[in-house]
């Protein structure tokens, strides 16, 4: 089973407080080396970002920020791993689960009805 995992942050850039949970490079490590955790990255800023829509009208791009909310997506993982309950674990280890939040959904292939 493949998992987009989501960071969530209040401020993209914040890092996890001092002494709680997981390094992010212990995170990293054990995961990348333990062929869950296929790719991940951190990501720019929701002021940096854009939209795209097309629309009758044409293409329409906007630049961020975007409506008023407390968190924003910092960083994602993609995740290979056998249950959902594994997926959670990878997850409740991370350091952002502290300081952020973690969303995580699973992929649904296009051949899955």
């Amino acid at each position: 089973m493949q998992f987009l995992m989501l960071v969530l942050v209040e401020e993209v850039g914040a890092d996890a407080p001092e002494g709680e949970g997981t390094p992010i490079d212990e995170w990293g490590d054990r995961y990348v080396s333990a062929g869950v955790n296929l790719m991940g990255s951190r990501l720019r800023p929701a002021t940096q970002a854009r939209t795209v829509r097309q629309r009758r009208g044409g293409l329409v791009v906007t630049d961020g920020p975007f409506a008023e909310t407390h968190e924003a997506i910092g960083g994602f993982d993609v995740l290979e791993c056998g249950s959902w309950d594994e997926a959670i674990t990878v997850a409740s280890e991370h350091p952002m689960a502290y300081a952020g939040a973690i969303e995580l959904r699973e992929f649904w292939p296009f051949d899955q009805e």
